[in-house]
């Protein structure tokens, strides 16, 4: 190894195994140049581009280190796979390299990795080409290689034509882009040895040879790594025929990216993005071309696979063991069941709220009945709504949920037909479905959607009309901010209003305090057995019928034309007690034109408890003012009546600013104004001097001493009922 460029060869434990000598003298005979130690020979030149999914084999590791030169080596390698899938072959062109290429090539494809071979002039090799040509050259070189079919341009396995002899032009694009980020190096001797090709995690083969590429889904996109360049790919579920893959494709590559939608199957449009693509990428157009035909096959199959698939393949049913039902079927069989759930969601983590969790809660069991309820959860930004929405829908399985953070309007009408069905449709925030209102008016009020559309028949190319159908019922939550609520939506929902009290405040910040003890982590971790039990109990029930024994004698205020609406929700909340409570009770059967129908019958507990739940989260409904608007109403009562004891004067004399209202009950000066504004346009409150600019003086005009008498919906005592039941018994 004297007077030589001495390299140490290491093995896959980082051993050296072997050493290669390059004589350093100019005119040595070529035999004499390379130089190995007299011992088998071993090991691999730069183990570490085998991660990658392209690497460059070379012949000798002379030429290796010139790629290296070059700015072609492992270290800029970015590729996140551990498989090789495409090897570009670095070979002398001369007749021992044309046969080192072509074994090398068979027993590549052998295992399903591509092939391709960068052309050199005859009797050149890398290292000769670059010092003659330089690194321009050789970029060039590498990004023209050509793919080896196993017949070779020529009949021979993969010898290039003559005419690459000649120096090919040097590329106008610079050393950054000319090549590649994933092209790294494998050096190993192939010409004066006879050693099998380093091994690799064998990939599944095409029938081509080439291996198939992996899509990748991200979110509503597809993302497919090819080397250094990234596809996405987008719209491919709007096709709805195999004639069809239009599709929305964006490609970059070391920050350089283009966009634009095609069609895969038409060759004019593949031709433009490929032209627009090379142009604005840098990148080669033979490149581009070979990365859009295995995108083609690749998205080929995934849209087979969901054309073809069954409409519910993605809804699998959960399988609970016999433990898991024993445990929710204890829960349902509880005879205490509202006060176990009741435990159950401070178990969760809820602290306050009752009614609130609990008619959520009912609300969402509500999606097995025909006709389910709706909620719109209200309150000030930050007071806790999404967080109370999240809480109630972690009660249910997430098979039954479909949750969306906005909708368009048209989009649930395009929804599977049964997608919706019996399950719960969360949306974050109210404003964000604003133009979807209609939809989820129709849907609440009707039970399904029906929408005609014209469409292209798929086999004719003609537009026809095409009919979409969404099935229901399906129970609804929103949460708002808003106090002008669509009124037609808010009619057809439970309005529930979060508890802004200060001693909730103190409340939540003692959970908070306590969730960063060692109890509080405790009881974190049993949280999610509890949350466990309750999904798996949900799962147990069972869309039913429900009859009413004591339907014709129960009352509801009608004093409005809403309470029409509002009288259903009464009989729902009932309804939904009674489904609760089905693991109890045995059904009442009924034969009815030769068939048998099943009913479960609603009990005297069911109503009462009912009763509880109504007048407050009915009530509010009835109330013509937001509930945060008559909670700032109730609020300036209070100032005023402190006022009027301390000062001794009368409530016209009590004037009050908003800055008066605003230190009272720590609102913010944006809710202050909005609520007064209200309160003033329906005269419990009346401007008496002032303008923007000035203080802004008001009066109250309802009466201070009177309190709120609560919420009054015309329920009949449940002790009447069981009187009238006794007597009817003792007849």
């Amino acid at each position: 190894m004297r007077g030589c460029l001495v390299v140490p060869v290491c093995g896959r434990e980082g051993r050296a195994v072997q050493l290669y000598g390059r004589r350093t003298e100019r005119h040595a005979p070529k035999d004499k140049r390379h130089l190995y130690l007299a011992r088998p020979l071993a090991g691999v030149f730069n183990p570490e581009a085998l991660k990658s999914r392209e690497i460059i084999l070379c012949e000798s590791i002379l030429d290796a280190l010139t790629f290296f030169r070059h700015g072609m080596e492992a270290a800029t390698c970015t590729i996140r796979a551990a498989t090789v899938e495409s090897v570009s072959l670095a070979i002398d062109a001369d007749e021992a390299g044309e046969k080192a290429a072509g074994q090398a090539a068979s027993r590549l494809r052998a295992v399903g990795i591509e092939c391709h071979r960068i052309k050199f002039p005859w009797k050149s090799d890398a290292n000769q080409y670059a010092l003659d040509q330089g690194g321009e050259a050789l970029r060039h070189a590498v990004q023209s290689a050509e793919w080896l079919d196993g017949t070779g341009g020529d009949g021979s396995p993969g010898r290039p034509a003559r005419k690459a002899t000649a120096a090919p032009e040097k590329s106008p694009r610079s050393t950054k882009d000319a090549v590649p980020s994933s092209s790294s190096l494998a050096a190993k001797s192939l010409a004066a040895k006879k050693e099998d090709v380093p091994e690799a995690p064998e990939p599944s083969p095409k029938p081509n040879g080439i291996p198939q590429p992996a899509l990748e889904r991200k979110g509503d996109y597809c993302e497919l790594a090819m080397g250094s360049r990234l596809y996405r790919i987008g719209g491919l579920e709007k096709n709805s025929s195999l004639e069809v893959l239009r599709i929305t494709l964006r490609v970059s590559c070391e920050g350089l990216m283009h966009v634009d939608s095609l069609d895969l199957y038409r060759d004019g449009e593949r031709r433009k993005f490929v032209d627009r693509a090379a142009e604005e990428t840098l990148l080669e157009k033979d490149l581009l071309k070979r990365d859009l035909g295995k995108l083609l096959m690749a998205l080929e199959g995934l849209q087979e696979e969901r054309l073809n698939a069954p409409p519910d393949a993605g809804a699998a049913a959960v399988e609970l063991s016999a433990e898991e039902q024993d445990e929710a079927l204890a829960l349902l069989r509880s005879p205490d069941l509202l006060d176990k759930l009741t435990e159950a969601f401070s178990a969760a983590g809820i602290v306050g709220e009752q009614t609130n969790v609990l008619a959520a809660y009912l609300a969402g069991a509500s999606r097995k009945l025909a006709k389910p309820l709706a909620v719109i959860i209200q309150s000030t930004s930050a007071a806790g709504k999404s967080t109370l929405m999240e809480a109630v829908l972690s009660f249910f399985p997430e098979e039954d949920q479909v949750k969306y953070s906005a909708m368009t309007g048209q989009s649930l009408y395009y929804l599977g037909e049964s997608n919706l069905k019996h399950k719960i449709l969360a949306i974050v925030e109210e404003e964000g479905a604003e133009k979807a209102s209609y939809a989820l008016k129709l849907l609440q009020s009707e039970g399904e959607l029906t929408i005609a559309s014209t469409g292209k028949d798929p086999h004719s190319g003609r537009m026809e009309t095409q009919e979409y159908h969404v099935e229901g019922p399906v129970a609804i939550m929103l949460t708002t901010t808003s106090i002008d609520i669509d009124e037609e939506l808010m009619n057809r929902c439970l309005v529930l209003t979060v508890d802004e009290s200060r001693e909730q405040t103190e409340r939540i910040h003692e959970l908070q305090r306590e969730a960063r003890t060692v109890e509080g982590i405790l009881a974190a971790e049993k949280r999610d057995e509890v949350l466990r039990v309750m999904r798996n109990a949900q799962r147990l029930l069972e869309p039913r019928k429900i009859a009413n024994p004591y339907a014709r004698h129960l009352t509801f205020t009608s004093g409005r034309t809403r309470t029409r609406r509002d009288h259903e929700k009464y009989l729902t909340l009932i309804d939904t007690i009674a489904l609760l409570h089905q693991h109890q009770r045995e059904a009442i059967t009924h034969t009815v034109g030769g068939r048998t129908v099943e009913m479960l019958p609603v009990t005297l507990a069911d109503i009462e408890a009912a009763n509880r739940i109504a007048p407050e989260v009915l009530g509010r409904s009835l109330d013509e003012l937001p509930p945060q608007t008559r909670l700032l109403l109730e609020s300036v009562k209070a100032f005023i009546r402190t006022r009027m004891e301390s000062e001794q004067i009368e409530q016209r004399l009590c004037l009050f600013s908003r800055r008066d209202i605003r230190e009272a009950t720590g609102w913010s000066q944006m809710q202050i104004r909005r609520h007064l504004e209200r309160l003033a346009e329906l005269e419990y409150v009346h401007l008496r001097s002032g303008r923007n600019g000035t203080i802004m003086q008001y009066e109250l005009l309802a009466d201070a001493v009177e309190e709120d008498a609560g919420y009054h919906v015309g329920l009949i005592d449940v002790k009447k009922l069981r009187n009238r039941k006794g007597a009817k018994a003792g007849k």
